[in-house]
C-alpha cells in the first residue's frame, strides 16, 4: 500500500480565494439576475439549480469571492457530510448562497480527485465527527478548511478520477434514459387523446386505483433489515436519518421496484419506487392499480392532480400541508379499454426501460461509493477497479 501524505484542504486552495460561504442575505429574487446555486440545490455530485432563484449584480458583486468562474468545488453546509460538486464552465458567473462553501483550489492537485475524496467515507466521518449546531448541524468553515486530504501521485488521481467519472457518466446516461422514457410515455398517452378523445374516460381516481396508507413503522425500529420509507427517502433517497426495520409486515405494506408510492402531505410526490424491498410509513400511499388497469395508469392518474392536490395542501393551515382521502375521488381522464389495449405495450414497455435505468444507476452508485474509499487509501489499484467494473458493466 502507498505511504500517503495528507494536508489540510485549505493548503490546496489558491490563497487569494480560499474557502469561504456566499450570499448572506439574498432578498427579493430578481428575473435575469444572477443566478444563486443554495445547498439544497447540491445533490448527488450534480447541482441542479433553481432557475427562478436570481439576485441583482450588486447583490452579487458583495461577495466577489463567490462568484463562480468555474473549476471550484462546491458544498451544502447545513446537510449531512459529502453533498459537494465540481461547478462546470456553464456555471462561470453564478454565485452561492450562505449556506454553500465555495472550495477554491489551486493548480498543485486535481480538482475532480479532491470533489471525490470529500464524498469518501474517511472525509464523511471526519466532518460528521465535527458538526457544530444544536438544531440543524451544519458544517463548520474551520473544520472544512483542515480536512486532511490525502495526496497521491498526479498520474494516480487522474486513473481514479477517470475511473470513477466514467462510473458516474454512465449514471447521467441512466438518468437521462430514465426520463426520456417517462417523457416518450407522457407524450405518447397525450397524442393519444387528442387523437382519439373517444378513447379517454373520465372517472374518480380512487377507481383507477386503490390508496393503501403505510404505517408507523419507525417506531421502535430495530436499526437492522429493510428501509422503512417516508418521504425524505422518497425525495432523496436513503440518508443517515434513514430509519431501518426487521419486523414482519403485511404484503400490502410493501414497496418492490416498480411499485407506484404518493406522499400524500408535506411533500406531494408521486414516484416509481426502484430501490429494494422497503417497508412502507404513515403519510405515503402505495397505489395499486385496480383491475385491468396499468401502473403506468395508475402513476399518471396520480401525476395528473399533483398540481390540484398541492394547492389543497398549501392553502391548510398547519405546518405540513396535506389533502384527505375525499380528495381522492376527484375526477381524473384515463385511457379507456380500447385505448389500454392499444398503447398499452408500447407504455409499458417505455415504463420498463425506465425502472431498469434507475436500477442499474442504483447498482453503479453502489459500485462507485465501494471503489471510492478503496482508491483513495490506496488499498485497491486502479488497474484491479477497473477489472471489476467490466465485470459489472
Amino acid at each position: 500500500m502507498l505511504d500517503i501524505e495528507k494536508v489540510p484542504l485549505e493548503d490546496l486552495c489558491d490563497p487569494a480565494r480560499g474557502i469561504t460561504y456566499g450570499i448572506v442575505k439574498v432578498g427579493n429574487f430578481i428575473p435575469d439576475g444572477v443566478p444563486v446555486i443554495r445547498g439544497g440545490d447540491i445533490r448527488d455530485n450534480r447541482i441542479v439549480f433553481d432557475n427562478d432563484k436570481r439576485v441583482s449584480q450588486e447583490v452579487s458583486n458583495q461577495f466577489a469571492r463567490t462568484i463562480l468562474r468555474g473549476g471550484e468545488l462546491v458544498m451544502n453546509l447545513i446537510s449531512e457530510s459529502g453533498h459537494c460538486a465540481m461547478v462546470p464552465e456553464s456555471m462561470c458567473g453564478f454565485n452561492v448562497s450562505r449556506d454553500v462553501a465555495v472550495i477554491a483550489l489551486g493548480e498543485s492537485v486535481n480538482h475532480s480527485y479532491v470533489n471525490w475524496y470529500l464524498k469518501s467515507p474517511a472525509a464523511i466521518e471526519w466532518v460528521t465527527a465535527r458538526l457544530s449546531g444544536s438544531v440543524t448541524q451544519k458544517i463548520n468553515l474551520g473544520v472544512l478548511r483542515q480536512v486532511p486530504i490525502p495526496i497521491l501521485p498526479p498520474t494516480h488521481q487522474s486513473a481514479i478520477v477517470d475511473l470513477l467519472d466514467a462510473l458516474d457518466d454512465r449514471i447521467s446516461i441512466n438518468h437521462r434514459i430514465a426520463s426520456t422514457a417517462d417523457s416518450l410515455r407522457s407524450a405518447l398517452l397525450n397524442d393519444a387523446r387528442k387523437l382519439a378523445p373517444g378513447d379517454f374516460v373520465a372517472q374518480p381516481l380512487s377507481h383507477v386505483a386503490e390508496f393503501i396508507n403505510g404505517r408507523a413503522f419507525t417506531k421502535d425500529a430495530t436499526g437492522h433489515g429493510r428501509m422503512v420509507v417516508r418521504i425524505a427517502e422518497m425525495n432523496s433517497g436513503p440518508g443517515p436519518s434513514t430509519v431501518y426495520n426487521d419486523i414482519a409486515v403485511d404484503e400490502k405494506h410493501l414497496a418492490r421496484p416498480g411499485d407506484v408510492l404518493f406522499s400524500w402531505s408535506g411533500s406531494l410526490v408521486v414516484m416509481r419506487w426502484f430501490r429494494p424491498e422497503a417497508i412502507i410509513n404513515q403519510h405515503i400511499f402505495k397505489v395499486v392499480p385496480r383491475a385491468g388497469n396499468p401502473l403506468w395508469l395508475a402513476f399518471g392518474a396520480v401525476q395528473s392532480k399533483l398540481a390540484d392536490y398541492r394547492a389543497v395542501a398549501a392553502d391548510k393551515a398547519t405546518t405540513m400541508g396535506h389533502i384527505q382521502r375525499r380528495h381522492l375521488d376527484e375526477e381524473v381522464v384515463v385511457p379507456g379499454p380500447e385505448a389500454i389495449a392499444r398503447l398499452g405495450p408500447q407504455a409499458s414497455t417505455l415504463w420498463q426501460r425506465a425502472l431498469i435505468a434507475e436500477q442499474e444507476s442504483l447498482t453503479l452508485a453502489a459500485l462507485r461509493d465501494s471503489l471510492l474509499p478503496e482508491l483513495m487509501s490506496g488499498r485497491l489499484r486502479v488497474r484491479d477497479a477497473e477489472k471489476v467494473v467490466e465485470k459489472a458493466v
